[in-house]
């Protein structure tokens, strides 16, 4: 392990190395597009360029929840962007959303396409647009949007920090595992301490909240996130637990967690997504029979 404590920032800092670990090749200090390539265009009329990461997965799972309803509006076509081969990073992907992350929206049913990009503000504008998963107005729909934007300032300690030291950074240092380990428990017990009443975090319906909350706390305790089930005790979080377990059931999100999943076993990767018979013939494990 280097030694960290003989480390001086210096008065101005400046990119002269790469940051190490996974995902090093990709970040970078500037924005921007690094080459030109236009974002394909399929013929539904809501377009999503993504990765089944949690924040991906939060918006494949509001779709195939809207379709499961009957809203013939939200076909989708869900094109693949691969983050690490910069992917996000051509000029068609930062029209879509110039801050360069996945997920990118493209409503392209109205006389003017419309860019939409922050998950949040994805399952807000799917939820307003098909009046579905969100109350219309009152107190019902204050705490929706108080657990959506909860789970949006909450999650970077989750991913950017406790992910990122316990599973991704070069070395294991001591001092930021416990400090996102201990926050990211908390994080935890906010949630055990909701659930203990509730069906779904914000009373009894399922809404977007659930669906931006569960990608990453849910798949955490059930042990997908950083293999780190174990270390964070998750079995603890009784609440947590029967709440992420009901809403893994659902058969919208067990869908929506395949779109764009490009790891995994083949047989839960489904690369792009075009129509609902995909999910039975364009699996990766059916593609790569076919290629045999």
């Amino acid at each position: 392990m280097s030694d960290q404590s003989s480390y001086t920032p210096p008065a101005v800092w400046t990119w002269d190395s790469k940051s190490g670990g996974q995902f090093a090749n990709i970040n970078r200090p500037i924005a921007g597009a690094t080459h030109d390539k236009d974002l394909p265009v399929g013929r539904h009329p809501l377009q999503l360029y993504s990765l089944a990461t949690p924040n991906g997965v939060k918006v494949t799972v509001m779709l195939e929840e809207l379709l499961a309803l009957g809203h013939e509006g939200a076909e989708y076509n869900a094109w693949l962007i691969n983050i690490g081969e910069g992917d996000q990073f051509s000029s068609g992907f930062v029209e879509a959303n110039p801050n360069s992350k996945i997920p990118a929206l493209w409503d392209r049913s109205g006389d003017k396409p419309v860019r939409v990009f922050e998950s949040a503000s994805i399952l807000f504008h799917l939820a307003e647009k098909f009046g579905a998963f969100l109350p219309a107005s009152g107190p019902e729909r204050t705490e929706v949007m108080n657990w959506v934007f909860w789970q949006m300032g909450s999650a970077p300690y989750l991913g950017g920090g406790f992910g990122h030291f316990y599973a991704y950074a070069p070395e294991k240092w001591e001092y930021p595992i416990n400090r996102f380990a201990m926050e990211t428990k908390r994080q935890l017990d906010v949630l055990d301490r909701e659930l203990a009443n509730k069906t779904y975090i914000a009373g009894d319906e399922y809404t977007i909240a659930d669906m931006a909350i569960w990608p990453w706390y849910g798949q955490l305790v059930l042990g997908r996130l950083y293999s780190a089930a174990e270390f964070l005790d998750v079995e603890s979080y009784k609440n947590v637990m029967r709440w992420a377990k009901a809403i893994d059931a659902r058969p919208a999100v067990q869908r929506g967690r395949m779109v764009n999943r490009a790891f995994g076993e083949p047989h839960t990767q489904l690369h792009e997504r075009h129509d609902a018979s995909d999910f039975e013939t364009r699996t990766q494990d059916k593609l790569e029979a076919a290629a045999e």
